[in-house]
């Protein structure tokens, strides 16, 4: 028996059967449709293009200059080959302050000038992987090309001031300079340069909300240690030990202080690294290239940077890059010494550009391959001489005790020569050796050397010999964590 047909306002196939789209119904939802995404492809577009306009006018916003790459020269290499390299540097001039700014920074108005107190590299490779911050200390005795010896710190002054014409020509002639000269020295081909004042960085360090920061002392730098070396006093800085999240003035404090610090401007470059990598953590952690709309206004008003730089493409090179891949150093000095520069003493850093070039050529080039594939051994094994290349007395005998009582055989003895960084020198051979013993100093840089004995020499950074342990409680070292590197901003800080 067959049922008679639902009417057609009952039927729940609509009131037609022929199939959908064959009427007046169907038309209409196929307009409705195209309409709609009509809207939706629209409203795409001009959002893409919104968002194409703002990050342009980021780009175009920031004041720019020039700089041009030195050339190597006849023979010569870019030890780096397509990896890229940006200069920070940092002056110290005050000349365009208020009074007010002067009292709210505590700079006051003597001792300012064009010195450029701050200079770090940020190595990254073309995969944005990884990253090196190379801080170049100002005191460091260097040749300025067309002016001789004199500290580093001095070769942007001398450009800028021997540059005529406009402040954008001048600060092209002062980077420049600066370039040509840190190349001579490091090797390294410069491709970026991007400064920043005293106000522009209170102004960014205010944009990315603070940083977090971890001292292992508390601080009054209220008063600098000694007048007679011709400072407007110490930084300001009053923090108690422990952790504080940093912004502003006293962000601006905790990276210019260099007084009342066991390693004085060492220390300061140390701060700059972990301050440099913990704000890169807090900006990471939102998302890179979103953040660098929320930071337009402060970024335009706070630097100067080359013709060349993309910031957004920057960002965008960098969007997977972890903090905890971050490394930092300073490059290597053979002794502090007082030398005579324009017919005074003053207290420089001397450098070996032969030994500068090898150190960073070992730092931002992969772990050689036998390293690499070294396994670790039992302390028991090796015999590590341990040298002490900083400031702080008896410090070998403390890492040769933590190190005997693990089982290594440790002798002791003092360095050559100070240096900043602690490191563990190595000969084609020792790799197991030097592995193992790494894992013992955490942090420090393993170099390859002709010593007859593997060396651990401490130095000014302050790392010391520790007893890894394992989850499980074990003092055996894994060979997995041999090559793990600490974060800059790990721990706390001077």
């Amino acid at each position: 028996m067959t049922l008679p047909p639902l009417p057609p306002e009952l039927d729940p196939r609509g009131r037609s059967r022929r199939g959908f789209g064959s009427n007046s119904a169907s038309r209409s939802v196929k307009v409705t449709v195209r309409i709609v995404s009509a809207v939706v492809s629209l409203s795409l577009i001009v959002a893409f293009g919104y968002g194409w306009s703002y990050y342009r006018s980021l780009n175009s916003g920031i004041p720019r200059v020039s700089i041009a790459n030195p050339n190597p020269g006849t023979g010569a290499k870019d030890i780096d080959g397509k990896d890229e390299n940006l200069l920070i540097a940092g002056n110290d001039d005050r000349s365009n302050l208020t009074d007010a700014q002067v009292k709210e920074l505590h700079v006051g108005r003597d001792g300012g000038s064009l010195a450029t107190d701050t200079m770090m590299i940020v190595h990254i490779p073309a995969d944005g992987s990884k990253a090196t911050l190379i801080s170049l200390p100002r005191d460091s005795y260097v040749d300025i090309p067309g002016y001789g010896m004199n500290r580093l710190n001095a070769a942007y002054a001398d450009g800028y001031t021997h540059t005529s014409g406009t402040t954008k020509q001048k600060i092209s002639g002062g980077a420049n300079l600066l370039i040509k000269t840190i190349y001579n020295l490091t090797g390294l081909t410069i491709n970026h340069f991007v400064q920043v004042t005293l106000l522009g960085f209170v102004t960014l360090s205010d944009a990315v909300g603070g940083v977090t920061v971890n001292l292992c002392h508390a601080v009054d730098d209220t008063v600098a240690r000694n007048k007679a070396e011709g400072s407007d006093g110490g930084s300001g800085l009053v923090l108690s030990a422990g952790k504080h999240t940093i912004s502003g003035v006293q962000a601006l404090e905790f990276v210019r202080q260099r007084h009342n610090l066991p390693n004085g401007d060492l220390d300061r470059t140390a701060r700059q690294r972990y301050f440099l990598t913990a704000a890169f953590r807090k900006v990471a952690s939102v998302g890179i290239v979103s953040r660098l709309g929320q930071l337009k206004t402060a970024i335009q008003k706070s630097l100067y940077v080359d013709d060349g730089l993309n910031l957004t493409s920057l960002a965008s090179q960098m969007a997977d890059l972890s903090a905890n891949n971050i490394k930092g150093v300073a490059i290597p000095f053979d002794r502090f010494d007082t030398v005579s520069i324009g017919g005074s003493a003053a207290s420089v850093e001397i450098v070996e550009p032969a030994k500068v070039k090898a150190f960073v050529n070992k730092l931002i080039n992969d772990t050689p391959s036998a390293l690499s594939k070294a396994k670790t051994v039992a302390p028991s094994t090796v015999t590590v001489s341990v040298l002490n290349g900083g400031s702080v007395n008896g410090a070998a005998g403390t890492a040769a005790g933590v190190l005997t009582g693990a089982g290594f055989h440790a002798t002791v003895g003092n360095a050559p020569a100070s240096q900043e960084s602690t490191t563990i020198n190595y000969a084609s051979g020792m790799e197991s050796q030097a592995k193992t013993l790494a894992e013992y100093v955490p942090g420090a840089v393993l170099e390859q050397r002709s010593v007859s004995t593997l060396t651990l020499v401490l130095g000014a950074d302050g790392l010391k010999a520790k007893v890894p342990t394992t989850a499980s409680g074990s003092t055996t070292p894994s060979a997995s964590s041999s090559t793990a590197t600490k974060a800059v901003d790990s721990g706390c800080i001077n």
